[in-house]
Order: C-alpha cells, then sequence, then structure tokens
C-alpha cells in the first residue's frame, strides 16, 4: 500500500530527492560509478560461468561420445 505511493514520475522524483537528502550531493555520483562497477563484475561473472558451463558439458559430452566409440560401458 505505501510503495504504491512511489509509482510513476512522482514517485521516481521523490526517491531522487530522499537520496540527495540522505547521502549528499557529492556522494550520489559516487554510489552511481560504484553501482555501475558491481554490475560490470557481475555481469563478467556471469559470462565466465556460462563459458565454464559451456566448456565442462562439452567435455562430458565429447568423453561420453569417446567411451561409445571406444565399446566401453560404464558399470
Amino acid at each position: 500500500m505505501f510503495l504504491g505511493a512511489f509509482d510513476g514520475p512522482d514517485g521516481v522524483i521523490v526517491v531522487l530527492i530522499l537520496l540527495v537528502l540522505v547521502f549528499g550531493g557529492s556522494a550520489i555520483p559516487k554510489l552511481a560509478r560504484n553501482l555501475g562497477s558491481a554490475k560490470t563484475e557481475f555481469e563478467k561473472g556471469l559470462k565466465s560461468s556460462k563459458e565454464t558451463d559451456a566448456k565442462a558439458s562439452a567435455t562430458t559430452e565429447g568423453s561420453a561420445e569417446s567411451d561409445a566409440k571406444d565399446g566401453d560401458t560404464p558399470h
């Protein structure tokens, strides 16, 4: 109910004013820069994780295919 008051452009303006009052005008650019850096690092981590998962699944699939070609069956 209370959060509904911050919907729309009026809510954004109220939130921005509160941020300036709480953190001060000079701290807002630093805060935004830190949030941007954190977002970039998070995206790098996701990309790295996806690449690692893709390599691991390709390696597992490759070894399963070579096992099947050799006629070896896991017990």
